[in-house]
């Protein structure tokens, strides 16, 4: 059982290594005690990785990155640069649907994610921040975006999220389709921004607010026998073409 403790919103971190271990953290709802457990640490230890600047052996970063479930080159940002991807396919891997309920619980409620959309050049697709608010993906945007662009006719676009486990390869992605509309009543404005966890990571300027309505919400998943998550001896749902 996941404890509530108040550290799932951990303080700025120091070093590149914290910021890593605390995202690392966050984003599998661990507290520092559950991380230190599963890592043979102790929680204060944890929380010295997080906000100071250590300087751990390579058998503490070994069972810090299994507790994570990531690697040692991902937590150490030796793979901060590369595509992701490039891991051998897992053995005996299979892949599942994922259902509407599930894709929206994948999205988290915010985050990183890529839309494609139809642009002056053809179709275009590039990464944004977005927020889920009652059922409808939020986007800040510049004004003179192709989204924007795009939200002012209702055009459809696709927005799609993914995570990848490079440690197992395996992962997930989820799709949503919809038609997008810009924001223009002062009032959906004002509670789409309070509702935006964070700042596009683009920078300023991005001001204008555009929702997407999925009317198609698809996802899968591949997992492979053996990796965290996946029932013992088994690898996944029925398999997909």
């Amino acid at each position: 059982m996941m404890s509530t403790n108040g550290d799932r919103n951990p303080p700025h971190a120091a070093g590149d290594l914290g910021r890593r271990v605390a995202a690392g953290r966050v984003r599998l709802g661990l507290s520092r005690e559950e991380v230190a457990a599963r890592a043979g640490s102790t929680p204060g230890y944890i929380a010295y990785v997080e906000e100071g600047l250590p300087v751990p052996g390579i058998e503490f970063l070994v069972r810090l990155a299994n507790a994570l479930e990531t690697t040692v080159q991902e937590l150490t940002g030796y793979t901060a640069d590369l595509a992701p991807g490039a891991a051998r396919a897992g053995y005996g891997a299979r892949m599942e649907e994922i259902g509407e309920a599930e894709c929206w619980e994948l999205l988290d409620g915010h985050g990183v994610g890529r839309v494609a959309v139809e642009g002056p050049d053809g179709m275009a697709v590039f990464p944004v921040n977005y927020q889920v608010v009652d059922g409808e993906i939020v986007f800040m945007t510049a004004a003179d975006s192709s989204l924007a662009r795009a939200s002012v006719s209702g055009a459809e676009v696709a927005f799609e999220e993914d995570h990848l486990d490079e440690a197992f390869s395996q992962g997930w992605s989820v799709l949503f389709v919809g038609p997008v509309h810009t924001v223009s009543d002062e009032a959906g404005v004002r509670r789409a921004r309070s509702a935006v966890h964070s700042a596009p990571w683009a920078g300023d300027g991005r001001d204008t607010v555009v929702t997407l309505a999925p009317r198609r919400v698809t996802g899968r998943r591949i997992t492979v026998p053996g990796a965290p998550g996946t029932p013992p001896g088994e690898g996944g749902g029925t398999t997909a073409g």
